[in-house]
């Protein structure tokens, strides 16, 4: 019994000890590694899809070399890995980081471009490969944001190679925003508020006037404005549509409808730039 009772004891001393900081901590080995050898190492942990374990790496190699090319480079790794990791919050702290401490970098265009990819993933739920709901159905914040950051920068980098990317981004974006409207407006009509449908529709083609939304548009005003019972309005209406859309699928609701513009990104992924 005393036997066990000192066995206890002493295991309690060595915590303690242990604790306090006075018994020597198992050395990490990576930090004695050069700045090559955890960048190379970094850069496989990516390859691999070993995003967290990546990061890590690259926060060592930011820490032991604090000055030089690595250390900006791991900087930009540790936003791209978390945006690989799909870690929204992490990823955009990064980022701001990033363009905060080097807004004269040769490649702090690509940190817009991330910002922007950030955003739109998080608009469309791109890299859970799930289509089956309209994105334009969910909150626009993130829509409105990420064509916010490309918008950025295209302005500020005009001849980025990531520009044309983010232009295309961009006009999808326009597409959603204006979509997300005519949604608006099909649920007021829906519940039987007319004025209000007629309102979020002339928005949509208002704002947005080269959308494919404004079709559906100008479809809610004409039925918004025979409920309302302006029939001159609704008239007019009538005109542009028919003049604009003369083969309209709302003309002819037994006609099979091509696939949903917002789908197209399902043909074509994001790349990963950061090779």
């Amino acid at each position: 019994m005393q036997k066990k009772l000192l066995v206890v004891v002493a295991t309690s001393v060595l915590l303690g000890l242990s604790g306090c900081g006075i018994l020597p901590e198992r050395t990490d080995e990576t930090q004695k590694w050069s700045a090559e050898k955890l960048y190379a190492e970094a850069r496989g942990e990516m390859s691999s899809g070993q995003y967290e374990a990546a990061i890590k790496l690259f926060q060592r190699l930011e820490s032991n070399y604090p000055f030089g090319t690595y250390a900006t480079q791991a900087q930009m790794e540790i936003a791209y890995a978390h945006y690989k990791a799909q870690d929204q919050a992490e990823a955009m702290a990064a980022v701001e980081r990033f363009i905060k401490l080097h807004p004269n970098h040769p490649q702090v265009d690509y940190m817009y471009y991330l910002r922007g990819l950030v955003n739109f993933n998080d608009q469309i739920g791109f890299l859970s490969v799930i289509y089956s709901q309209d994105p334009t159905e969910r909150d626009p914040k993130a829509t409105r944001e990420a064509f916010a950051a490309f918008k950025a920068l295209v302005d500020k980098f005009p001849n980025s190679k990531y520009a044309p990317d983010a232009i295309a981004r961009m006009n999808y974006l326009i597409n959603a925003m204006a979509a997300y409207e005519v949604h608006v407006a099909n649920y007021y009509y829906r519940r039987g508020a007319y004025l209000a449908a007629v309102n979020r529709a002339q928005n949509a083609v208002a704002e947005y006037p080269e959308s494919p939304a404004r079709e559906e548009a100008l479809f809610i005003m004409i039925r918004s404005y025979d409920k309302l019972g302006n029939l001159a309005l609704r008239d007019d209406a009538q005109r542009v549509f028919t003049l604009n859309y003369p083969n309209s699928r709302f003309l002819n609701p037994n006609a099979g409808g091509d696939t949903p513009w917002w789908k197209f990104w399902t043909k074509s992924a994001p790349k990963d730039v950061l090779k």
